[in-house]
């Protein structure tokens, strides 16, 4: 079943009331708590992503049918979703009664005090206190929204894992398997290792040479001048050889470069940089132009053997024959990984990857933030997460992964829930860093010209560390 006829299923149920939330007997609080504010409309910003779209096609109209309170979600470009947000939030103009926020900007939100804290404000209104809401129901994901005292300053609406998608159809043919093993001596299976990784990519590229085929061995998320490149490096492909944190220690005086005690630009740093842009040079041409969203296509186009995809798009493209050219003939495992990454992060001492994203949360100058309030517990409800998580691969609530709705499209999926259930805790989330933006923003460029050859991997990242601590002496925080 496509995504857009699973919305379209869902919106039905609207007509007979049908949803869980309605079922289980508690539409007389939403309706009674609602009561102050008929006719009242909030507005949302957030990214045109499935598990958004979901928010804005399925449960904000079944929110309005309940209650009587209007949601209108806009959804936007990655970057007019941030600009937007900020700026109202900067401005205190209450454009927006809830914001997208990506786990790696909400540091950067509570040092500029932009959030209202959902713990508190909820305490604080016991008559808005939803008995299908609770906390305690969210997976650890939601510990990146919370302050130091453990406040909720969002409600997780989307989760998932950068994970390692390949093709069961070409890694299980006989003929495949036999020329693969042929030219390297070993078994064609999922790679362990980046020089398997790397050998399966060459042999994969190869054999879509010989056999006119538009095939590559291996995705890459390398454009030139935008920022999800320098994500994919940071996030998925740097911590597979050991370096966390983008290579900045926090413990060290915020030292990044190797001379002052950082790893940005150390061994192995420039191992992962001079891997990645390999991998790069043999992935489907439109690679330099590619960025999350055209990953998840390329790998839906069935162009490509194997390659690190945003889980948020493992659904279609396993599931979802009107989008995908690759329905039933995906696989997922965990990334290729350096000695001793393993280890470290199952010692929680490091991650192999990327555990990505966001939560919806209420601006301090939210201008109404009861009724806020009321839908942002609505969507954090286990009664409506199974239909989301189905139609937008994406899990929040514990609860989530026993349904058998997920069951069954975990099987679809190629075992992508189980994967996250049993191995999320190998993943992390962004650092703890409220200089995220600025970081980042000093090193891209430098970072862009590496991919674009004028620098070599060492003297870039060399530059990128220097900028780093530049950056970091002006904020502050390098002594």
């Amino acid at each position: 079943m496509s995504f857009a006829l699973k919305l379209g299923a869902s919106a039905l149920a609207l007509t007979v009331a049908t949803t869980a939330a309605f079922a289980d007997g508690h539409a007389d609080f939403w309706k009674k708590a609602a009561e102050p504010y008929q006719g009242v409309t909030i507005r949302g910003v957030t990214e045109s992503s499935p598990p958004s779209l979901y928010i804005r096609e399925v449960l904000a109209p079944e929110f309005e049918a309940l209650t009587g309170i209007r949601v209108d979600v806009e959804t936007t470009s990655w970057d007019q979703m941030f600009d937007k947000g900020i700026k109202d939030m900067e401005a205190g103009t209450g454009i927006y009664d809830m914001v997208y926020i990506e786990q790696d900007i909400i540091y950067s939100y509570l040092a500029r005090d932009f959030l209202t804290d959902l713990s508190g404000f909820l305490e604080a209104n016991p008559a808005l206190n939803a008995p299908t809401y609770d906390e305690a129901n969210f997976t650890t994901f939601a510990d990146y929204f919370k302050d130091a005292e453990g406040n909720l300053y969002g409600v997780p609406m989307e989760a998932f894992l950068k994970v390692y998608l390949y093709r069961t159809d070409l890694f299980g043919d006989a003929d495949i398997q036999a020329a693969f093993k042929a030219k390297a001596g070993r078994d064609l299976v999922p790679a362990k290792t980046h020089a398997e990784y790397a050998e399966i990519a060459q042999f994969f590229t190869d054999y879509g040479k010989e056999n006119d085929m538009d095939l590559w061995g291996t995705t890459a998320q390398a454009h030139t001048g935008h920022v999800a490149s320098w994500y994919e490096y940071y996030e998925s492909v740097v911590p597979t050889f050991g370096v966390y944190s983008w290579g900045i220690d926090a413990n060290n005086n915020y030292a990044a470069s190797v001379a002052n005690g950082g790893a940005m630009n150390g061994p192995e740093a420039v191992e992962a940089m001079t891997w990645w842009l390999s991998m790069r040079d043999i992935a489907p041409p439109e690679s330099p132009a590619s960025t999350w969203t055209e990953v998840g296509t390329t790998f839906g186009a069935g162009r490509a053997a194997q390659g690190l995809v945003y889980g948020e798009n493992a659904g279609w493209i396993a599931a979802d024959a009107e989008k995908s050219l690759v329905v039933g003939k995906v696989g997922v495992a965990l990334p290729p990984l350096a000695d001793g990454v393993l280890a470290a992060a199952e010692s929680g001492d490091g991650y192999i990857g990327y555990y990505d994203g966001g939560a919806f949360g209420m601006p301090h100058s939210s201008k109404n933030k009861e009724a806020t309030a009321l839908f942002l517990q609505y969507i954090g409800q286990n009664e409506v997460q199974p239909d989301w998580a189905v139609a937008a691969p994406r899990v929040t609530n514990t609860a989530t992964y026993d349904d058998p709705k997920v069951v069954a499209f975990n099987e679809e999926l190629g075992g992508y829930y189980d994967l996250i259930k049993d191995k999320g805790y190998l993943f992390a989330g962004a650092p703890a860093y409220p200089f995220h933006a600025q970081v980042r923003e000093a090193t891209a460029p430098i970072f862009y010209q590496i991919l674009l050859g004028d620098l070599a991997p060492q003297e870039g990242l060399d530059q990128m560390a220097a900028a780093a601590e530049a950056t970091l002496t002006e904020l502050g925080y390098r002594k």
